[in-house]
């Protein structure tokens, strides 16, 4: 028998430098924030913007992390869909989206 499915699916995004860390429920909720010291240099817009960022981060892998765990459970991939929960690629994808939004081009190439 496996075990019961939790309330709440929860995942950690920390920014590039490691001195950010969010905690999010796959509903969106921030749990725990963690920051170095140093990041009040930045000034606290800057900082807000990057818990926001990380808490989105987190909210996609814990919505991918749920539907796995519902999966296991038994429950069906056209439910799963229905509750917008992402599969594991379609959350890679969009961290993936994500993570060029927040960088930018990083080629002079143009895609084809």
């Amino acid at each position: 028998m496996s075990a019961p499915v939790p309330n709440v699916t929860v995942a950690s995004s920390s920014s590039r430098a490691g001195t950010v860390t969010v905690r999010a429920t796959d509903q969106g909720m921030p749990v725990e924030i963690s920051f170095d010291r140093g990041e009040y240099r930045y000034g606290a817009q800057a900082l807000a913007d990057e818990i926001l960022r990380l808490t989105k981060r987190s909210t996609i892998a814990a919505k991918a992390r749920r539907r796995e765990l519902l999966a296991e459970a038994g429950m069906p991939d056209d439910a799963l869909d229905r509750l917008g929960l992402p599969t594991r690629q379609d959350a890679v994808d969009e961290l993936d989206r994500l993570d060029d939004e927040d960088t930018g081009q990083t080629s002079w190439v143009k895609p084809v």
